[in-house]
């Protein structure tokens, strides 16, 4: 078991992260058939228990149609013909996503416009009635 850092707070175990190979697609030549380079990443986001529970909820909801209705991150990487290249990458998409989703979303708060605002509006209103009135018909 080993403990991979993701941030000062969160580590996890390499034995959550399940990788699978299969071959790439797309053009490549002989080689392409022969070898598996495309990474599959599985982490189980849900059982996780090295991630907090509001972290969880902010990562499924960035994840998307990406995460099962089981609660597991799906990752699938074949940028380039190496297998290792692809596994870095795809391991680093979800720290990404994972860093991603340590952060709070600040709450908005309601305001309530000043008056001062209120009339400014209320005056562009009037102004812009005035100029479109003077489209219409000519009255003699």
């Amino acid at each position: 078991m080993v403990a991979i850092a993701v941030t000062r707070s969160i580590w996890i175990d390499s034995e959550e992260l399940v990788e699978s190979y299969t071959r790439a697609s797309g053009p490549g030549g002989q080689h392409v058939n022969t070898t598996d380079s495309a990474v599959m990443l599985r982490f189980d986001v849900a059982n996780s228990p090295n991630l907090p529970e509001p972290v969880k909820l902010r990562l499924a909801k960035i994840a998307g149609s990406r995460i099962t209705r089981d609660g597991i991150l799906v990752l699938r990487s074949e940028g380039t013909r190496s297998q290792l290249t692809n596994r870095q990458e795809v391991r680093e998409r979800l720290f990404e996503m994972i860093r991603e989703a340590m952060i709070v979303p600040k709450t908005r708060r309601k305001t309530k416009p000043t008056k001062g605002s209120q009339i400014r509006r209320v005056e562009g209103k009037v102004r812009r009635s005035v100029i479109k009135q003077g489209r219409g018909k000519v009255r003699e």
